[in-house]
């Protein structure tokens, strides 16, 4: 028990990338679980929730896709974009957590939160030995980005993108290198340079790193600075997140205040009414 979890990545990774190989473990962690619970004596109410023929169920943990692989066409049940969010985010992450040649245990933390916020503490053991695993191989996000710009919308790729700059920022020493592995993979998921620009800076400080927050540069007029938030205002919107979990649509609450935050200080400034 143990190894066929790792088989099906491996056979994932193959036939479908990165994404494909973490789909594939965490079906074949749901095929042990599913041996391991048919094992057990008539009578045992311990398993009525250990298998739900989805995939993992307990402890608010991974839930399967219900026949349907990420990166096939159609629509997306709430647990199935949470789930390709859950896979997305841990290849993502190797790149970010390596970007400055160091793992830094900080932002190892960061993961582990952010996991258990989202996916439960059952999740976490699992994450943290992909993750692991991940970080032992070269990582090419140019192969695992165009699956991820194909199979969730603009506002959750957004979403993703601002966690991951929270890993880079989880130390203390938001770095270039970091900044430069961030802008690329912006530019892989399909995020445009200035959506990228307005998250980046809220974590990477920069003389004008207020506009940049709301897209514009200091030379704009008033009328462009109020347009530009309430532009901002509606794009970063928590509901527009709602299906990612309680700790996603938190983050993007803190992202929305971090817009009304920039604009206020713009209006001091310039004595905006």
């Amino acid at each position: 028990m143990g190894s066929l979890k790792w088989l099906a990545g491996l056979l994932g990774w193959a036939s479908m990338g990165p994404l494909g190989g973490l789909l594939g473990f965490f079906l074949g962690s749901a095929i042990e679980t599913y041996i391991g619970v048919s094992r057990q004596l008539p009578g045992d109410d311990s398993s009525s929730d250990a298998y739900s023929g989805k995939g993992y169920s307990r402890g608010g943990s991974y839930s399967g896709t219900s026949g349907r692989g990420y990166g096939s066409r159609g629509g997306y049940s709430a647990t199935e974009q949470r789930n390709s969010f859950f896979m997305s985010l841990l290849v993502l992450s190797s790149a970010v957590i390596r970007a400055d040649g160091r793992t830094h245990p900080s932002e190892l933390e960061y993961v582990k939160s952010f996991i258990r916020n989202n996916f439960g503490e059952n999740a976490v053991p699992e994450a943290m030995r992909i993750l692991e695993g991940l970080n032992s191989k070269q990582v090419n996000i140019y192969s695992v980005g165009p699956q991820i710009a194909a199979n969730m919308n603009y506002s959750q790729r957004l979403q993703l993108f601002d966690y991951l700059t929270r890993i880079a920022a989880a130390d203390g020493d938001f770095s270039k290198s970091e900044k430069d592995v961030l802008e690329a993979i912006a530019s892989v998921i399909g995020l445009t340079s200035s959506d990228a620009s307005s998250i980046i800076a809220m974590f990477y400080r920069e003389a004008d790193s207020v506009y940049s927050v709301l897209e514009i540069t200091p030379s704009a007029t008033d009328d462009e600075v109020k347009a530009a938030y309430r532009r901002m205002a509606m794009k970063y919107h928590p509901d527009k997140v709602a299906t990612l979990g309680p700790e996603v649509q938190k983050a993007a609450a803190e992202k929305f205040r971090k817009v009304q935050e920039a604009y206020e200080t713009i209006k001091r400034a310039r004595g905006m009414s």
